[in-house]
């Protein structure tokens, strides 16, 4: 797993094509060096990503949003309409940067 920390965001990647061991590793992280964090989770290098796989997110990306905060996956992996609302999942990495830009003026506003 690589932590990749930005201005107003973070970047978790993990490689090794165990999605559930990396929830694993990463919930840990949650509470204590990405607590308070806008993340980025990189999944571009699973290929074979699926549906399900994705929802293993769901709780995590709950948490982030009672505080305020962003939470975007990345994957280029499945199509669109395939794609859960409850969970911000974007194709690349710039977008996802863009995403957490308009959630943050969001916040400021008051939406």
């Amino acid at each position: 797993m690589t932590i990749s920390t930005h201005d107003n965001f973070v970047v978790v990647k993990e490689k090794s094509n165990d999605l559930k061991k990396f929830i694993f590793l990463l919930k840990p992280l949650l509470t204590t060096q990405l607590k308070d964090k806008n993340l980025i989770i990189d999944l571009l290098d699973y290929q074979l990503i699926s549906l399900n796989d994705l929802l293993l997110f769901q709780k995590v990306s709950d948490e982030f949003k009672e505080v305020n905060k962003s939470f975007v996956v990345v994957t280029n992996s499945l199509n669109a309409s395939e794609l859960p609302e409850e969970i911000m999942i974007v194709p690349t990495l710039q977008e996802a940067e863009e995403i957490i830009e308009i959630e943050e003026i969001e916040r400021e506003l008051g939406f």
